[in-house]
């Protein structure tokens, strides 16, 4: 499947602001710099899809099913609720927020050798990875 590898993040563009809008505070904001050294593991067998995160921050696992609502939490702690779905060649993401109901909608994209994720609520973020292990 086209998403499966190991990616490196190598660039994030207004991550901050993302954070601030996303109602993260100042003191977790510092502690997630480290988060900048992410790294995905992607694999997909037909709708169940495997992600392992992995930085200086934090290890964990998640398994979700395409179109099936599930909770994730956010490197701040920060629990969130939805769902994710493949629209051609994206996947898509639509979360709430458990506390405040705060959307966050991202979209992952391959394009070229990189898996592009884009997040938007009131102010987007990019994230791009580098893809280091091709599955």
């Amino acid at each position: 499947m086209a998403f499966n590898g190991t990616w490196k993040v190598d660039r994030s563009e207004n991550y901050d602001k993302f954070m601030e809008k996303m109602g993260v505070n100042l003191v977790v904001k510092r502690k997630l710099a480290a988060h900048d050294n992410l790294k995905l593991t992607i694999t997909q067998e037909g709708n169940k899809f495997t992600v392992k995160e992995s930085s200086t921050f934090r290890n964990i696992e998640v398994v979700f099913e395409l179109g099936v609502t599930f909770n994730y939490n956010l490197a701040d702690g920060t629990e969130l609720s939805g769902t994710w779905s493949l629209e051609g060649n994206k996947l898509v993401g639509k979360f709430k927020r458990t506390d405040n109901g705060n959307e966050l909608n991202t979209v992952r994209e391959i394009i070229g050798d990189e898996l592009v994720q884009v997040s938007c609520n009131i102010y987007s973020y990019f994230q791009k990875a580098k893809i280091t292990t091709k599955q």
